[in-house]
């Protein structure tokens, strides 16, 4: 009878003990959305020390903060792999410290995005000024694909094959493993293989890393299915991959209306297909068809610089919500935004909401109205739902909060 008695006390104690537990941040009643961990229901969230600590049903407790997301989802925080953020005030730089790039916070969390990965802004030549002015100073999380070319994205200048130097990079990605996750081949608008393969040369020299490619165009465009079967691994990313612009093979035949063969293909061979959306690299006449099909891309991104934010782009919510009206679902495209990217630049660490997982998570609402959607040539879809951010958690802490769910409200 006593061995009963201390036993049922004990457990009393331990059930008290887990009913006790303090949390920094409890978010309370969401619907989760973690592809990962393929979680996709009603949860809660529990954060503590900057970490997840426990995704569950009610869970108990008590929290320093605790957030209301009934009605609303929780999902990881938000990777957009293809950004600009190399920003500064070189009048004739372009992206790579000048005035057509972007300083990441003020664009992220309102957004739900927790991390962003610069698309070859800095080359080897430039990439330790950008860590010192951006990445060392930004709260979101900032990785970088390293442009081939040694100087960066400087416009006119990323024509200079002389500038492409493969072990200077693969130096240089190895030095900064922390921050730099791939090469990029950008806007190169030759009839020329050599950036490619330089690219993916030091790519093999840097720890077998990814390369983003992004074909600025040519006379004739270089063949796509070359590219995808001849020049990249499994695992390289094409980037704009909707794009529907001269200079470039499409990837939807516009005769047939149909994906062309050999990009299923390079699917299957293991080529990530990003959207990069940018300024005139997405257009509906490519989606439509591809998503008929159900030809998703493999990661949503935005190509955010201060051309595409003011034009018909927007922001990473909107180009999410362009997919949802064109027939992906949710989860999916949940997925592209979150574990799918962090699988591409090898960082699975990042995109999920496992426990002991930096705490980096995004309180959404799916808005109900009538919203029109544009592509750059004016195609216009109407949908009757758009994604808005209402909340933010950056490594632990809340970062935005549109409406004050947040109780008690974060004042910083």
């Amino acid at each position: 009878m006593k061995k009963i008695f201390v036993f049922a006390f004990m457990a009393l104690c331990l059930s008290n003990s887990a009913s006790a537990q303090t949390y920094s941040i409890l978010i309370k009643g969401g619907h989760v959305i973690d592809p990962k961990n393929n979680i996709d229901e009603v949860m809660d969230v529990a954060i503590a020390d900057g970490k997840i600590v426990k995704v569950a049903k009610n869970i108990g407790g008590t929290a320093k903060q605790t957030v209301d997301a009934k009605g609303l989802y929780v999902t990881p925080g938000l990777i957009d792999i293809h950004s600009h953020n190399f920003f500064g005030t070189a009048p004739d730089h372009q992206y790579e410290n000048g005035n057509l790039a972007l300083p990441p916070d003020g664009f992220t969390f309102r957004n739900g995005v927790t991390t962003v990965v610069d698309a070859g802004s800095s080359g080897w030549r430039t990439f330790t000024t950008f860590k010192e002015q951006t990445i060392d100073q930004s709260q979101t999380r900032v990785l970088a694909f390293l442009n081939i070319v040694g100087e960066g994205m400087r416009g006119g200048y990323e024509q200079n094959l002389n500038d492409m130097d493969t072990r200077m990079s693969a130096l240089m990605a190895n030095r900064f493993k922390k921050y730099i996750v791939g090469f990029k081949v950008a806007h190169y608008e030759g009839h020329d293989w050599s950036p490619v393969d330089r690219a993916v040369a030091a790519g093999k020299a840097a720890g077998d890393i990814p390369v983003m490619i992004d074909f600025g165009g040519s006379q004739p465009p270089l063949p796509i299915e070359e590219l995808f079967m001849q020049h990249l691994r499994p695992g390289d990313i094409f980037t704009h991959c909707f794009a529907q612009i001269n200079g470039r093979e499409y990837i939807v035949d516009q005769q047939t209306q149909k994906v062309k063969p050999f990009v299923w293909e390079a699917r299957k061979r293991g080529i990530y297909f990003d959207v990069g959306y940018g300024g005139i690299s997405f257009a509906f006449s490519q989606a439509i068809p591809a998503a008929k099909e159900g030809f998703f891309p493999s990661s949503i991104s935005t190509d955010i610089h201060t051309g595409s934010m003011n034009n018909a782009m927007k922001d990473m919510l909107t180009t999410m919500s362009k997919f949802l009206a064109i027939g992906m679902d949710l989860k999916s495209v949940i997925k592209a935004s979150t574990s799918n990217p962090a699988m591409e630049i090898k960082h699975e660490e990042l995109g999920n909401l496992s426990v002991g997982a930096e705490a980096d998570v995004a309180v959404l609402n799916i808005r109900k109205g009538k919203f029109g959607l544009f592509d750059y040539t004016g195609r216009k879809v109407e949908t009757d739902k758009k994604l808005e951010c209402e909340l933010t958690v950056r490594a632990g802490k809340i970062v935005y909060d549109l409406n004050g769910i947040a109780n008690p409200i974060t004042i910083r």
